[in-house]
């Protein structure tokens, strides 16, 4: 697949040049319902072994896991790209973020280690790549911090995408399909 940019009196818009779906706006943010640990667990016992809400996720009440916002910048492009990503967080830190969700004063905690839970296509294995989550304002989930030396990820997040890179990441993304576009939040 390969994403045209259609420019009209309207401004640029996207389609795909398989299935012809038009984007008002370039795709650049994408994300995952759950952490790819969930899937590991047989559908017919998900709902008894798993807690799940919108950004927090307990398994057999041991296994914990966070949604946070992982942003790649692209460095010849107004916007970033962007994948709200699942991360292990220890219990401990887990019921901490809880007691805090309200709590203007988060933003004041150290950031919580984690290990990446979600597949990023493109960037070859990513599940169990080493993370830090840093906390954000009430009503936004963490920033997450690639931390795994040399990997392809660690360095595109510190060192920025060009907008060509980013589109073939997209093209991928959306031809996949296993990653769905999300709103910002």
């Amino acid at each position: 697949m390969k994403l045209i940019k259609i420019k009209t009196d309207k401004g640029t818009t996207y389609q795909c040049s398989c299935c012809g779906q038009v984007y008002d706006e370039l795709p650049l943010t994408f994300g995952n319902d759950f952490p790819d640990y969930y899937f590991s667990i047989p559908p017919d016992q998900r709902e008894k072994r798993i807690e799940l809400q919108e950004s927090l996720c307990v398994v057999d009440g041991v296994y914990f896991f966070h949604r946070g916002r992982l942003t790649i910048p692209i460095n010849d492009y107004d916007q970033d790209l962007i994948f709200n990503v699942w991360t292990s967080i220890s219990g401990d830190n887990f019921r901490k973020r809880n007691d805090l969700w309200e709590n203007p004063r988060r933003i004041d905690e150290e950031p919580y280690f984690g290990w990446l839970q979600t597949t990023i296509l493109t960037y070859d294995d990513t599940i169990n790549l080493k993370t830090i989550a840093i906390e954000n304002e009430v009503g936004l989930i963490p920033t997450i911090k690639m931390i795994e030396d040399e990997h392809p990820l660690t360095v595109d997040q510190e060192k920025g995408i060009t907008f060509e890179k980013a589109l073939k990441i997209v093209d991928f993304i959306l031809t996949s399909g296993h990653t769905k576009t999300t709103n910002k939040d």
